[in-house]
């Protein structure tokens, strides 16, 4: 590593204040999520800082770099030496604001650009099969991916499909076997290379179901799929999967549910306005158990109505 990539996320900071408005704009992108950066093109990057192309240039090039490139390579080894035990961006000695203010700059940076990067069509594709599926059963391996499945499940059965969420590896086999063609085995994993998930999905698709994997692309679980849902977000420091990843699957269920929803028409319209109406009367998505209260003014009108009408 030469004399200008030493330290150079150190160099960053040190020298910002003293930069030119726009480069001060392009160095304070960078320190926000430097691995984001590292990823970006020259176009992305630019658009992020609110600057032009050039200006990415002339700022890689104060700090002693010939080409945009060069400086990303340093960046990226700077990134590779240091590997925060916290988080990405945070430093160790960071204030709350310092905390608050990057962790929530890297979660909106990472779902801009996955707004850029997902396949709308692919989306759409997968939409149209949920929408005519026999069945939809979704298969998860761990905390993080469970809890995408139970949610998609959920989603699909206030939309009136027949789905189930299922961890467990013997009954994802099961499942595996009694798809058919008619059927859609929906694999969430974000790592994407469980064996026995990975296993029961290579098995689904050989009764013919159609396989969708949410997951990153390029791991074993994105090679076995017909649909490949890809979510791509920056590694987090503590966790395999972290909260940008979370928040990324649970865009990408909540956009394919709004899709599925259109597709289907006004019979979903109707039955999720029929879901809310009685959850909210039973007590569930409102404050006060509005069928308890309206029993109880039954109760009270009752022996009064009884004695008019006696």
């Amino acid at each position: 590593m030469n004399d200008a990539a030493t330290n150079l996320l150190s160099r960053l900071r040190e020298r910002m204040d003293g930069l030119p408005t726009a480069q001060r704009s392009v160095v304070q992108c960078m320190l926000d999520d430097p691995s984001a950066a590292v990823a970006a093109t020259v176009e992305q990057l630019a658009q992020q800082a609110g600057v032009s192309m050039p200006t990415i240039v002339r700022t890689c090039r104060s700090f002693g770099f010939d080409s945009v490139r060069e400086f990303m390579l340093a960046l990226a080894q700077d990134l590779a030496v240091r590997g925060s035990y916290l988080h990405r961006s945070v430093r160790a000695d960071d204030s709350a604001n310092d905390v608050t203010s990057k962790i929530v700059h890297a979660a909106v940076s990472s779902l801009t650009e996955l707004g850029r990067r997902i396949d709308v069509e692919v989306l759409d594709q997968v939409a149209t099969r949920l929408a005519t599926a026999r069945r939809i059963d979704c298969y998860s391996v761990g905390a993080a991916s469970t809890f995408m499945a139970g949610e998609l499940q959920s989603r699909l059965f206030r939309l009136g499909r027949t789905a189930n969420a299922i961890f467990d590896a013997h009954q994802q086999l099961v499942s595996a076997s009694t798809l058919g063609p008619d059927g859609v085995a929906f694999v969430i994993s974000h790592v994407g290379r469980m064996p026995y998930t990975l296993e029961a999905a290579r098995f689904a698709r050989s009764q013919g179901a159609t396989v969708v994997a949410l997951t990153q692309p390029g791991t074993p679980l994105a090679e076995i799929a017909d649909h490949l849902l890809a979510v791509s977000v920056p590694q987090d420091a503590v966790m395999r999967v972290g909260t940008e990843a979370y928040l990324a699957h649970l865009v990408v269920i909540e956009i394919l549910m709004v899709r599925l929803a259109q597709k289907l028409g006004p019979v979903a319209t109707r039955g999720l306005a029929q879901f809310k109406q009685l959850l909210h009367k039973h007590g569930f998505d409102s404050a006060e158990y509005s069928g308890a209260t309206e029993a109880m003014r039954d109760e009270e009108r009752g022996p009064m109505d009884g004695g008019r009408n006696g």
